[in-house]
């Protein structure tokens, strides 16, 4: 069995909000396994989502670049967030967006493109590196491409048009593009930014992650005491609610709070293909010091 420690503890409190001994009891139920551990809590009704802590890393930037019914989004990291307001900086974002679309979203092709000075991306990234004194990274690339529609856009809290810490691709497809569609594919942006779904369909949800809430959802509803039958429709019920928090096409209108996002879209006549969204340093993990033991450290020579 894994060593049940007081950073394990403290990690399984981030990310359920339990107390410290039911999440000590967790872990010593679980042999150490985090996720398990969350599910545990989740059954026993004293976590109420299994949220990771999702403390943001990385600095840098997201990127967006658009041409006509194709648009490319980037991410490049940074040390700390001054690079982020660097104008040498900013620019080589932006630039590395233009350039993605037309690479594509594989990352060394991209590193190995010539850009306008005719030095690679990773030439220019290395400079860039020595002129700034940080570490760079590009991280990772978006395309979408529409045979007839529009690719939108939405950058939240834009540092200048285009460049941010979140940004999101919505490809729409419709028989024009038009002000109307783009205006739709803006506000779906939005909805993406602000409420994260996880997935486009229903039909696109990971079936281990539907088997894994449906395993809790049970566990929890048998706690009630209800027969089977009624079991089964809370269930039913409580699927239907998780779909409509992850699933995009099925969650509320937030422009309206009252209509289906599906129903909107198809309203304008339009079909919703893909969104992707990027938010600057998720899933990177942070590496955290303790300063009063660097103090120590240094004063032992």
């Amino acid at each position: 069995m894994a060593e049940i420690t007081a950073a394990l503890v403290k990690e399984l409190r981030e990310k359920t909000g339990a107390g410290m001994m039911d999440c000590k009891k967790a872990l010593n139920q679980t042999a150490g396994n985090i996720e398990e551990a969350i599910d545990w809590l989740r059954k026993k009704g004293l976590a109420t989502a299994a949220k990771k802590s999702g403390r943001v890393a990385a600095e840098g930037l997201v990127g967006i670049a658009t041409a006509g019914n194709k648009a490319a989004m980037v991410e490049i990291n940074a040390e700390t967030d001054f690079v982020a307001r660097n104008e040498q900086f900013q620019q080589f974002v932006e630039d590395v967006a233009k350039v993605a679309l037309t690479v594509g979203e594989d990352v060394e092709a991209l590193k190995n493109a010539t850009m306008e000075n005719g030095k690679t991306v990773a030439e220019n990234l290395t400079n860039l590196i020595a002129t700034i004194g940080e570490n760079m990274t590009i991280r990772r690339v978006r395309v979408f491409e529409v045979s007839s529609g529009v690719v939108a856009s939405y950058v939240h809290s834009a540092l200048r048009p285009g460049l941010g810490k979140i940004g999101v691709l919505v490809a729409l497809e419709a028989p024009e593009a038009s002000d109307e569609i783009e205006d739709l594919g803006r506000k779906i942006g939005m909805q993406v930014a602000a409420v994260r779904p996880i997935a486009l369909s229903v039909e696109e949800i990971d079936p281990a992650a539907v088997e894994r809430e449906k395993s809790i959802f049970i566990e929890q509803a048998r706690a009630s005491g209800k027969p089977d039958n009624i079991i089964e429709k809370m269930v039913e019920g409580r699927l239907r609610k998780f779909y409509e928090e992850v699933v995009l096409l099925e969650q509320t209108w937030i422009h309206d709070g009252e209509s289906k996002v599906k129903a909107v879209v198809d309203k304008n006549g339009a079909k919703l293909v893909a969104f992707e969204r990027f938010h600057l340093g998720e899933g990177i993990e942070k590496e955290e010091s303790d300063f009063a033991a660097e103090v120590a450290q240094a004063a032992k020579g």
